[in-house]
């Protein structure tokens, strides 16, 4: 899998968001799939749109999978 990327979602921040860092590289927090995404395609990944974000072996979700955004933390 060589040139393939590795992408990397940290668990949820208190404020909702998520980091995500692709190769060891942090592109920003996600605070949705829509952001992941647009990080994705900024990381070179094509059709992302189709990617089973789920099972991906490109993916490795931590503190939950793409289905874990929760609402930030109120002051």
């Amino acid at each position: 899998m060589t040139g393939v990327p590795r992408v990397v979602v940290q668990p949820p921040s208190p404020t909702g968001g998520r980091r995500v860092r692709v190769d060891g590289v942090i592109l920003g927090v996600a605070y949705g799939i829509a952001d992941l995404l647009e990080f994705l395609r900024r990381a070179g990944l094509e059709d992302v749109e189709s990617l089973d974000l789920e099972t991906s072996p490109l993916i490795e979700w931590r503190g939950g999978g793409p289905d874990m955004w929760p609402p930030p933390a109120r002051s």
